[in-house]
């Protein structure tokens, strides 16, 4: 296999962010000797995590075995998760907030036919359903865990107790048309083709107001293993969790 000098789109901040807590794993649990430094380690989880690059592409260009490479990957996805904000974290942070940006994304998965329950109807592909919280400026505040891609965004939300927890720190939300009914602290605009002129312009400014959850989805899937997953879905709740810190701790 031929390998080839590249670069990852990430700062050196990010890459020091992780190797810190690698080291800090390595100390606590008294490893002696390894083929990579806590660096270089780093350096190849950003990789797959930023580029999607496959155990085998990193394998040829780290030089060290495809066994190795999926135990070093799992254990900085492991490290990064733990450190992933909860949701009573995240609406503690968001109570300095003027108001929150709800959505909810799927992940593409490579599932077949068969796995019905991970079938999208809204978006015709598989795919796990996360649910994402920003800023009233589009910034990431916190990851949902991930259910099936046939999961109604609603129901995800109710699932993950979302709109409990919005009502309780009385927060004020901001939704598109598939959190109807969720409850009035969750604003969501009017349904229907012919509205009358001011349920048009509610719907305009609450467009303008909603679309910057947009550019936390883009920052999200801007780490392209996102963009297809093949590992089992047992293990995408962690990768979104090692994303979301990684994400924080870059801006």
């Amino acid at each position: 296999m031929l390998v080839y000098p590249s670069s990852i789109d990430l700062s050196s901040r990010t890459l020091c962010f992780l190797a810190n807590h690698l080291r800090s794993r390595r100390l606590e649990i008294g490893t002696r000797w390894r083929r990579l430094t806590t660096g270089r380690q780093a350096l190849l989880a950003l990789a797959h995590l930023r580029c999607g690059d496959t155990y085998a592409q990193l394998a040829a260009g780290f030089r060290i075995g495809i066994a190795t490479v999926y135990r070093y990957i799992r254990e900085a996805v492991d490290i990064l998760a733990v450190l992933a904000p909860s949701l009573t974290e995240a609406m503690r942070s968001a109570r300095t907030k003027a108001f929150v940006l709800l959505d909810g994304t799927l992940l593409p998965i490579d599932r077949i036919a068969a796995d019905t329950p991970y079938y999208s109807g809204k978006h015709k592909r598989h795919g796990m359903n996360v649910q994402v919280l920003t800023d009233p400026f589009g910034r990431l505040l916190w990851a949902s865990p991930a259910l099936p891609g046939c999961t109604h965004d609603l129901t995800a939300a109710r699932t993950h107790g979302i709109i409990d927890a919005l009502a309780g720190a009385g927060l004020k939300c901001w939704a598109d048309k598939a959190y109807q009914g969720a409850g009035s602290h969750v604003r969501v605009p009017f349904r229907g083709r012919r509205l009358e002129r001011w349920k048009r312009r509610h719907n305009s400014s609450h467009a303008k107001i909603r679309c910057l959850v947009e550019q936390a989805m883009a920052v999200l899937k801007g780490w392209r293993l996102l963009r297809k997953l093949r590992c089992s879905t047992n293990r995408i709740t962690e990768i979104v969790k090692a994303v979301l810190v990684l994400q924080l701790a870059s801006t």
